[in-house]
């Protein structure tokens, strides 16, 4: 098949996507060695993806959401390859919107009755004093729209007003958005690979357990540009069925298509609650967690799980049911 990979180079994106260019072209020479024709377009305006229309590849990858061209002005893959009749990997606009937007998705999955960690959103000087919070301390703050742990760090726990106020103030100058709220959850911390093929969602999740640092865990962009956290499988039977679950519902409850990922997090009494996500997870070979955990988790090779996320779009683009890796590793995700 004739397969384009559709990112863009903006460093100063904080949002989900495959991560950098050499996440693009680890994805490419996988669909290579499937015998794939396969290159990485970088695209940064109207025209950029206008050649690709006229190239008419049999399905694009959409490595990103959407471009950010001169004045601000937002182009959303999905919308333009669906317009120009293209099919392409992952979810629709409508569904992306609760990946760039946090609140949204938990508002959706709550909606559902999913358990979901409590939380508000705060302004700088939107609250008085402690009294008018909504929810008592301690509380986890960070940006509403951004990914790969941006704006998470030691300072995002805060105990009482003055930090909260603080790190509001600070979240608030460099995104420019309303801050998400939660209740402070200081159980264990689980992400779930999900790919949904033949009509079955397989889940994949580990578990992530961050470094100490002041006696407490944060899964910040410095841990994970460090990658000091440590992945592991999920041992305790109980607590695997609970993730699975609350993934897999949560997956259904967003409208999500071909893959995501879904983070979850434990509280102390043993709890698992949906915390947010990700519909186009980083696929750096070594180090994302998309990839990693279907290595942990499944021994889903990186070939066979890129074969799996672009089977969706190869089946929309001809209509036909293509199942290039046969079941053996769904048996295997699924009793994983």
């Amino acid at each position: 098949m004739n397969i384009e990979i559709i990112t863009n180079i903006n460093n100063n994106l904080k949002e989900t996507g495959f991560g950098p260019f050499h996440a693009c072209n680890n994805v490419k020479h996988s669909l290579l060695r499937m015998n794939h024709s396969a290159i990485v377009t970088v695209c940064y305006g109207p025209s950029d993806l206008e050649a690709v229309v006229k190239r008419k590849p049999d399905i694009v990858v959409l490595a990103v959401k959407y471009l950010i061209i001169q004045g601000g002005e937002f182009i959303w893959l999905s919308d333009f390859f669906d317009k120009h009749g293209i099919s392409y990997t992952g979810s629709a606009r409508n569904t992306l919107q609760y990946d760039s937007n946090k609140i949204l998705g938990k508002e959706r999955v709550s909606a559902e009755e999913i358990p979901t960690g409590k939380y508000f959103t705060s302004l700088p000087d939107q609250y008085k004093n402690a009294e008018d919070l909504p929810l008592p301390f301690p509380l986890f703050l960070k940006p509403s729209g951004s990914a790969n742990g941006n704006g998470v760090d030691r300072q995002s726990l805060v105990y009482n007003f003055s930090e909260f106020k603080a790190k509001v103030e600070a979240l608030y100058e460099e995104y420019m958005e309303p801050i998400l709220v939660e209740e402070y959850l200081d159980g264990l911390e689980f992400t779930v690979s999900i790919i949904a093929s033949g009509g079955r969602l397989m889940a994949i999740p580990i578990e992530i357990t961050p470094p100490k640092e002041g006696g407490i865990r944060i899964l910040g962009s410095k841990v994970k540009t460090e990658n000091s956290e440590i992945l592991s499988r999920i041992i305790d039977g109980r607590t695997l069925k609970m993730v699975k679950e609350i993934a897999k519902n949560s997956f259904k409850a967003l409208g999500i298509r071909d893959f995501g990922r879904i983070d979850i997090k434990m509280d102390k009494h043993g709890n698992c609650h949906f915390m947010e996500a990700n519909l186009v997870p980083g696929l750096k070979q070594a180090s994302s967690y998309f990839p990693r955990a279907c290595k942990i988790a499944a021994d889903l090779e990186y070939d066979d799980l890129i074969c799996l996320m672009i089977q969706g779009a190869i089946e929309r683009s001809h209509n036909i049911d293509i199942n290039i890796i046969g079941k053996n590793h769904e048996d295997k995700i699924k009793l994983s």
